[in-house]
């Protein structure tokens, strides 16, 4: 494993993590996958292996809804040495709010504050292994986010897709502002939508978790989450892998693996202004 490029892959077993681990370490990485369960870690990997040949994947096992155990495996994973890849895939739409052990908002926390903060832990790595790559994975369901960054948690009621949404535009305003700060450094900076798929959390899905305008589209919406996750995870691993993004960074890269502005496009100025005034808040009540 030490001869090939090194990737880190958050909430990966499983899902579009799995099927983008998998194709990296058939792509030559060797890919260290992150998750909280060291059951369907060991399974994983065993796939991984399976695919791609022995040695390909190691699994780390770590909480990424905590905020301290987040910069703990950051640190641990940085002192590995010189990093080529790192995709944030942890992330998740739920039906109903739930806490971290922060005490924060919990889809907040997993969409935006734990992949900036293991970002944030591992720069130095990345830095170390230029040219290297940060990606993250980002959603259309910031089309029907919730407005208002005032505090963690949107305002009114809880709509799992609305949350999500908000958390995915505060993610993407850090992406953006990143790549801009990398930019010349060998560090690029990439968002990538997968799309809808058939994930354990699409699976989990209820109608609670849409906003009312649009529960009429409810049968369209679960019929979009039967696309299956081998075909949603092509587009992230092109955007982690693709030669045709060598030297370039700030970019989204759509479900059909091509430039996208669409998302970009819901980020006004007094969105990304709000957004990281409260990510900088946030972080620093946490650490204080």
């Amino acid at each position: 494993m030490q001869d090939r490029p090194r990737a880190v892959v958050s909430a990966a077993t499983g899902g579009i993590g799995l099927e983008t681990a998998t194709g990296l370490a058939e792509a030559g990485y060797a890919v260290t996958i992150i998750g909280r369960d060291g059951r369907r870690g060991a399974e994983a990997v065993e796939k991984i292996n399976a695919a791609a040949g022995e040695g390909g994947a190691v699994f780390v096992r770590a909480d990424l809804s905590s905020l301290t155990a987040v910069k703990e495996l950051g640190a641990r994973l940085a002192a590995q040495g010189p990093l080529q890849l790192l995709v944030n895939n942890v992330g998740g739409m739920f039906v109903r709010r739930w806490e971290t052990v922060d005490g924060l908002e919990g889809a907040f926390v997993l969409n935006h504050l734990s992949p900036l903060v293991l970002t944030e832990a591992l720069l130095d790595a990345l830095k170390a292994g230029k040219p290297s790559r940060i990606m993250s994975i980002t959603s259309s369901a910031m089309a029907f986010a919730a407005t208002g960054f005032d505090d963690v948690d949107a305002p009114g009621e809880y709509y799992g897709m609305a949350v999500t949404g908000r958390a995915k535009l505060a993610h993407l305003t850090y992406l953006l502002e990143l790549a801009q700060m990398l930019n010349g450094t060998g560090v690029s900076v990439f968002a990538a939508d997968p799309g809808p798929a058939a994930t354990g959390n699409a699976a989990d899905m209820e109608i609670d978790i849409l906003p009312p305008q649009l529960r009429p589209h409810w049968d369209a919406i679960r019929k979009g989450v039967t696309r299956p996750v081998a075909e949603a995870a092509r587009s992230v691993i092109f955007t982690a892998t693709a030669p045709s993004l060598d030297g370039k960074t700030g970019l989204v890269i759509g479900q059909d693996s091509t430039p996208d502005d669409t998302l970009p496009a819901h980020l006004t100025p007094d969105i990304v202004t709000a957004a990281a005034a409260l990510t900088e808040r946030v972080l620093r009540d946490h650490a204080a």
